[in-house]
Parts: structure tokens; C-alpha cells; sequence
């Protein structure tokens, strides 16, 4: 499948807060693979609103929208439906944990909130607690106490807001904001916590989540996996996953994983001539590649990859295993147009290793009818639970 049209539009994602709160850094690293290094040399002041597009694939498309942080609403009393209105998918505000204390920034946020809810109630809400990576935060007792006051203090904000709001326009009551569902992450752009929160915003943006993580299920139990992601390969954000708890490691793993394969790809991958170039511009990070590990890697992969301009190696045929020291395998196959299946399993699951591959092709056509679905290219959704019945125990 290939990417959406350019021309659809696509949800949005706002990212607002304070100045000097990492912002622009936070976009920088995750969606355009700056070294989080070189974002305090090569980043000036956001001055104007800025967008990224992400259309990488037809599964999560959307548009990043990143806010200067001296960024005020207008001065009128009505919502601006042209911010806050149809598209709007997901409010992201920053807050740098390192510059207490919150009582202004989190006045603003309440008020961003009020005005984002009136127009849009679906709107996602999430806070980056940023920055958790000082001498103040060398604990994680200290980042999880710094969490409790943002999320206290956010509720007491909002409560406040809601209290002094006018009646709705049919006159009944203010709707009570301290009751609105808002994710807190603990985030910092020097580990892999930044790639995980943002996975985690992005998730609610797809529609067919609950398909795609039932399809994981199925695999998961079919061969005995320890754990299965769906990766974005171009941003190197999981999409999905199975609902077995997920372990931040086991993510920075697989994630490390995925930068191995793009590496070793555009070294020794022979490209398809018959392919034509993407050219999305895209560039494939390079930092943290130790794929933490003592044995093989084995790589099959020729084509093209996006993030490579018009010299890309990943396509239909990527696959990669690596071996750990412990007893486990690291399996990575391409399932769609820059989505990539990365499994963690045991070694001697992995020795049936085409029953394995069996199994993902089936997973891979039932994707490849929700991601039709999720497009709009398709009519009802098929996909739920598609390919499970068909599928061998591994």
C-alpha cells in the first residue's frame, strides 16, 4: 500500500508550550532524525508555526504542527474554529521539568484546553513532562514525583476553568474539564522516551488500532512470540502492538533493531532498478545502532528504502534476524510500504522459521486490507480478526 494522496487531508497534531521547553527539538528528533546533540547548535527560535508532514504510509498519516512558544489564542471570546476545528487530532503540550514553577504554563495550558474542547470534544490531550534528564531528575522517584505535581496541578487548573466558564450555548452547564482524560509522559530527547510517548499520541490517531492489535494477538499466540510491534520504519515510531505489557527496553531493542537494518541495507542491499525512486527526503537516524547483541545478523534485503532519497534499499524482501546472548531472536520483515513487523521470540520458536514466515504473510494480507480500510480505498472493515483462523502453530 502506498501512501495516502497528498492532496487528502490529513489529522493534525498541534504542539504547543512554554519557550525553551524543547519543542521544536522534540519534532526535530523524532520526525526529522536530528541528533538530539545538534538541536542545541542547529535550532533557532521557532518564530512562526511550523508543519511537517508525515505520510509515510497509508496506516497513521498526519501533520505535525509546531507553535513558537510566545504563541497567545486570539484576543475574542469565540473559539478559533480554523485551529481547533475539523482535522484537529491531538494537543500536545510541552513542559520543560526543569524550569518550576508551572503556575503560569499550566494556566495556559487550561485555557488552550478549554478553548480546544468547546470546539473539538474528541481532541486528544496529551502533556510532555520534558527535559527529565537533569541533576534533578537522576532517580526515577524524582521524575515520578514530578509527574504527580504536573498532573495535581493540572487538575486544580482546570477545575478553575471550568468553574468561571460560561453556561454552553444550549444553556446547560460548563462541561467539567478536571474529568478529561489526559496522558502524561516523562519525556527526554537524549533516550528513547521521546520515540515511545510519541508512539503512543500517534496510536490514537488511527482509527483501526483495535483491528490491528487483534491481528497481533493472533500472531503472537500462533508462534509462540514473546512480543510483536508494528514499526513506522521511516520515523521509528510503533504503531501498534500486542496487549501484552509493553517493556521500554524490549521497544529501544526492536527500535535499534530497525536503524541496523537501514545501515547495513544502504551498504551492502542491491537496489531494483525497476523500482523508481520515492524521494520523500527522509533520512534514517544513526545514533544508538549497537544492536546489543554477541552473535549474526542475517539480512536479505534489496529494493528501496525510504530515507534514502533516490538511493533506498527496503522493499518487499527485507528481513533481518539477530541472535541475542540470552536465548532470544530479533525478527524484523517488511509487511507494507514503510511498515515493518519486528518480533522478539525465543530461539527455538524461530527454528520453524517457515511456519513463522507463513504466519506473517497471512498477518501481512490482513493488514494490508485494514490499511485499505483505514485510507478510506476500502468499503467495510474486513480486516478484524482477518487471516487468525488460517494461520499454524508454530
Amino acid at each position: 500500500m502506498s501512501p495516502l494522496p497528498s492532496s487528502l487531508p490529513l489529522p493534525r497534531v498541534l504542539i504547543m508550550g512554554p519557550r525553551r521547553a524543547g519543542k521544536s527539538s522534540i519534532s526535530s528528533v523524532v520526525l526529522h532524525k536530528m541528533s538530539p546533540h545538534e538541536t542545541l547548535f542547529r535550532l533557532d527560535s521557532t518564530a512562526s508555526p511550523v508543519t511537517s508532514t508525515i505520510n509515510n504510509n497509508a496506516l497513521c498519516p498526519f501533520a505535525v504542527v509546531d507553535f513558537p512558544g510566545d504563541w497567545d489564542l486570539p484576543s475574542d471570546n469565540s473559539p478559533d474554529d480554523s485551529l481547533f476545528g475539523s482535522g484537529l487530532a491531538a494537543l500536545i503540550f510541552v513542559l520543560d521539568a526543569q524550569d518550576e514553577p508551572f503556575d503560569h504554563s499550566l494556566a495556559r495550558f487550561a485555557s488552550l484546553v478549554a478553548r480546544a474542547v468547546a470546539v473539538n470534544p474528541g481532541i486528544h490531550v496529551e502533556v510532555f513532562i520534558n527535559k527529565v534528564d537533569g541533576e534533578l531528575f537522576l532517580s526515577d522517584e524524582a521524575k515520578y514525583d514530578c509527574r504527580r505535581d504536573v498532573m495535581s496541578q493540572v487538575q486544580d487548573e482546570l477545575a478553575d476553568v471550568s468553574a468561571s466558564a460560561p453556561p454552553s450555548a444550549d444553556g446547560g452547564a460548563p462541561a467539567d474539564l478536571s474529568e478529561l482524560n489526559i496522558g502524561y509522559y516523562l519525556t527526554s530527547i537524549y533516550d528513547h522516551s521521546i520515540f515511545a510517548s510519541f508512539s503512543k499520541v500517534v496510536q490514537k490517531l488511527i482509527p483501526t488500532l483495535p483491528t490491528i492489535e487483534s491481528l497481533l494477538n493472533v500472531l503472537v499466540a500462533s508462534c509462540r512470540m514473546e512480543k510483536a510491534f508494528l514499526f513506522d520504519v521511516v520515523s521509528k515510531l510503533y504503531i501498534s502492538t500486542d496487549s501484552t505489557p509493553v517493556d521500554a527496553a524490549s521497544v529501544e531493542l526492536c527500535s535499534d533493531m530497525i536503524d541496523v537494518v537501514l545501515d547495513v541495507s544502504g551498504i551492502y542491499g542491491k537496489k531494483d532498478p525497476r523500482r523508481k525512486p520515492r524521494g520523500d527526503g527522509s533520512e534514517a537516524g544513526h545514533e544508538g545502532m549497537a544492536p546489543r547483541t554477541d552473535s549474526a545478523v542475517s539480512l536479505n534485503s534489496e529494493g528501496d528504502l525510504a530515507g534514502g532519497g533516490d538511493s533506498s534499499y527496503y522493499d518487499s524482501q527485507s528481513s533481518s534476524s539477530i541472535h541475542l546472548s540470552n536465548g532470544m531472536v530479533l525478527y524484523l520483515k517488511e509487511v507494507d510500504s514503510m511498515l515493518a513487523l519486528v518480533c522478539l521470540t525465543r530461539e527455538d520458536n524461530i527454528l520453524k522459521k517457515g511456519l513463522v514466515d507463513y504466519n506473517i504473510s497471512v498477518f501481512k494480507d490482513a493488514l494490508g486490507k485494514v490499511v485499505a480500510v483505514n485510507a478510506g480505498r476500502g468499503g467495510e472493515d474486513k480486516g478484524e480478526g482477518g487471516g487468525g483462523g488460517e494461520e499454524g502453530e508454530a
